[in-house]
């Protein structure tokens, strides 16, 4: 996910928590049915976030193996390098 798609994200959480607050101003609900809404709603937010922020920690463990494995192979050219010229 790259930073304008997590920009876009936040915006539209955003845009869901207007969304929410606008929509319960007009709605004909009671205060007990009220809270249990906005309970479930907190409790599908946590659970959205948390997947959304263990994908990114999983991306960010691929990116930097790849890395990794882009310098230890640059590390081992050199080295060969080095013995050649030394010889």
């Amino acid at each position: 996910m790259s930073r304008k798609d997590a920009e876009n994200f936040l915006w539209l959480l955003g845009g869901m928590g207007i969304g929410a607050a606008i929509a319960l101003l007009f709605a004909p609900k009671s205060g007990r049915e009220t809270r249990r809404y906005l309970t479930r709603l907190a409790e599908e937010g946590c659970e959205k976030v948390t997947e959304t922020g263990e994908e990114f920690v999983d991306r960010g463990k691929k990116v930097y193996e790849r890395g990794k494995a882009v310098v230890d192979e640059a590390m081992e050219f050199v080295d060969r390098g080095r013995r050649a010229v030394l010889r």
